[in-house]
């Protein structure tokens, strides 16, 4: 089941997904909740760059999500936002002091066993989220001395 976390600096949510659910979902809605999937991990991923100030995690998950539709028609479009998203995932994790996905595991899962990519893909983005949850780290004040 998802869970919802808080994006840390903004109003946003990102949600934590069952990476096998992403691919038993992909698989039996025969692609169509891939599409689904792709554009709401963008579109945290974007938040999350807004959130910290900056543009490398991307800032229209639209965009993504037609060069993989439409864009799919002419092949480059939909490798290149696929390639991009996965640039968007590992800078997430460097942003949140995440260790970052494979891009040969990735790579190896994209060419060989298409529905393990975005599993893998959703693997990484669970670690940032979980890191994004983490409260801070409590600051220890000195005990006040007692007198007895």
């Amino acid at each position: 089941m998802a869970e919802e976390v808080q994006i840390e600096g903004s109003q946003s949510t990102a949600k934590t997904r069952d990476p096998l659910g992403v691919a038993l979902l992909t698989l039996v809605t025969l692609g169509i909740y891939f599409f689904v999937w792709y554009y709401k991990a963008n579109r945290e991923m974007c938040d999350l760059g807004r959130a910290r100030g900056t543009d490398e995690l991307g800032d229209s998950p639209g965009t993504s999500l037609l060069a993989i539709t439409l864009g799919a028609l002419v092949i480059v479009p939909a490798i290149v936002s696929l390639y991009n998203t996965f640039q968007r995932t590992q800078t997430a994790a460097r942003l949140t002091g995440v260790e970052p996905l494979n891009g040969w595991i990735a790579l190896i899962l994209y060419l060989l066993l298409a529905i393990g990519f975005p599993a893998y893909l959703q693997s990484g983005l669970n670690k940032v989220w979980s890191a994004q949850a983490r409260p801070a780290a409590p600051t220890s004040e000195p005990e006040p001395a007692t007198t007895a």
